[in-house]
């Protein structure tokens, strides 16, 4: 494998290990393009953590809208040579590398999330849009008969990671919790955000885990035809099902404490779907 090709890869089983592993269920001469799109994700996602104000990260985005339009070149940094390359290998439609920085721009501020409405177009702009993309890569022929599926699994993704990610958010003062959903559980975004109101936090917990679920539920339903060779693009939903156990069998304990799968249970369910889907 050629350099930039593992520095893709390597990225994403850092930063990303789940995509890691879905990859390794697609054909050989389609992982390169899949590492170079998890790891652009992996990169996006981290820029929050490496900047002290939102500004440099705004910088960051733009340098990779200007990188996309083709007003900066991508010379000398593998990520985004190997971004351009699996753009142009499936013809992958640039536009919606652009919505998805922009909705990114949301993880650089503490301001609220506003509403369900606006966190699932948030889900989908960023992972309903990956999945989809990764579908054009192993399949575009079938990609765009489970471009709804893919906005129902993004959504199920997204949330669930979300959930799993609360102590962070927490810790540096950032809530996706919709304000609806946060009313409706009684309690205020600073309550959410701080040890108050702990028994408000789990309802919302609660709330998000059903909205996840109901996202999940209507991803599988479509999913029964879902072809061999898109599996790989969807088989992190594999994994969303065992998370939202751990979940709402303890709302309140994901607060404080992220929650994981063993490496043997992951593999076990993406070799299970892999293998015979959703059916």
């Amino acid at each position: 494998m050629p350099k930039a090709d593992t520095h893709a890869m390597e990225a994403v089983r850092a930063a990303d290990h789940d995509r890691y592993l879905s990859a390794l269920y697609a054909p050989d001469d389609k992982r390169q393009s899949l590492f170079a799109l998890y790891a652009f994700n992996a990169e996006i996602a981290s820029i929050r953590d490496r900047i002290r104000e939102p500004l440099p990260g705004e910088v960051r985005l733009q340098w990779w809208r200007d990188v996309l339009d083709g007003r900066t070149s991508a010379d000398g940094h593998p990520l985004a040579e190997d971004l351009l390359e699996a753009i142009r290998t499936h013809a992958l439609p640039v536009a919606t590398f652009q919505n998805y920085l922009d909705a990114r721009i949301f993880d650089l501020y503490d301001d609220p999330m506003p509403s369900r409405n606006d966190l699932e177009g948030y889900c989908g702009e960023v992972a309903s849009a990956l999945i989809l993309l990764a579908s054009m890569v192993l399949d575009a022929s079938a990609a765009p008969r489970f471009a709804e599926a893919a906005g129902h699994a993004g959504c199920a993704q997204a949330i669930t990671g979300l959930l799993r990610l609360l102590p962070i958010h927490r810790a540096r003062g950032q809530c996706y919790v919709p304000g609806d959903i946060l009313a409706a559980a009684g309690v205020s975004p600073h309550e959410f955000l701080t040890s108050d109101g702990e028994a408000g936090a789990a309802r919302a917990v609660s709330a998000m885990a059903a909205l996840a679920r109901q996202h999940l539920s209507a991803f599988e339903s479509q999913a029964v035809t879902l072809p061999e060779t898109l599996r790989p693009a969807f088989l992190p939903l594999a994994l969303a099902g065992a998370y939202l156990d751990r979940i709402e069998k303890n709302p309140a304990a994901i607060l404080a404490q992220t929650i994981g799968l063993p490496t043997w249970r992951r593999h076990w369910l993406m070799v299970r779907k892999a293998s015979v889907g959703w059916r």
